[in-house]
């Protein structure tokens, strides 16, 4: 099942139970998906990748949202774009813990042989595209600097 598929099918079960906030979020979504497959040229759809990387930034502009709605006190914005977020969540893939993200990034640094932060580029171009939507770009760029400088992150 594709996720225009899924997504489609939890917008009528969205319906059906009167949920708003959980449909405002689905139909956002959806729109993101018809917007890449236009986009393309339509045809044959997106691939997972594509979808990946749309969900990845739909979830990464409603936590900058929060974040910014937080900073200048309007939780009622705030608590919306969380709600967005959490819906968005449930399509992408589970996200490593920090113990999990720091035994992968050792391996990848290992794998390209990399022995100091001369080397951030190098594994960052790597671990950017293995751990897409599994970890956060911030998260995998602060674990990658603080690794290679030999400190704890």
């Amino acid at each position: 099942m594709t996720l225009k598929e899924r997504v489609e099918g939890d917008i009528k079960q969205a319906m059906l139970a009167k949920d708003k906030p959980r449909l405002q979020a689905l139909r956002s979504i959806k729109s993101l998906i018809l917007l890449a497959e236009t986009e393309k040229g339509g045809g044959e759809g997106l691939t997972q990748d594509t979808e990946l990387k749309l969900l990845t930034k739909a979830a990464k502009q409603r936590r900058e949202s929060a974040e910014v709605y937080t900073q200048q006190n309007r939780e009622d914005l705030a608590q919306i774009e969380i709600g967005e977020l959490a819906v968005i969540e449930e399509y992408l893939p589970k996200q490593l813990d920090e113990g999990d993200l720091r035994a992968r990034l050792l391996d990848i640094i290992q794998r390209v042989g990399a022995t100091g932060p001369s080397d951030l580029g190098r594994v960052m171009g790597v671990a950017s595209k293995e751990l897409a939507g599994q970890a956060d770009g911030r998260a995998i760029s602060s674990a990658v600097g603080a690794l290679l400088n030999n400190t704890d992150f």
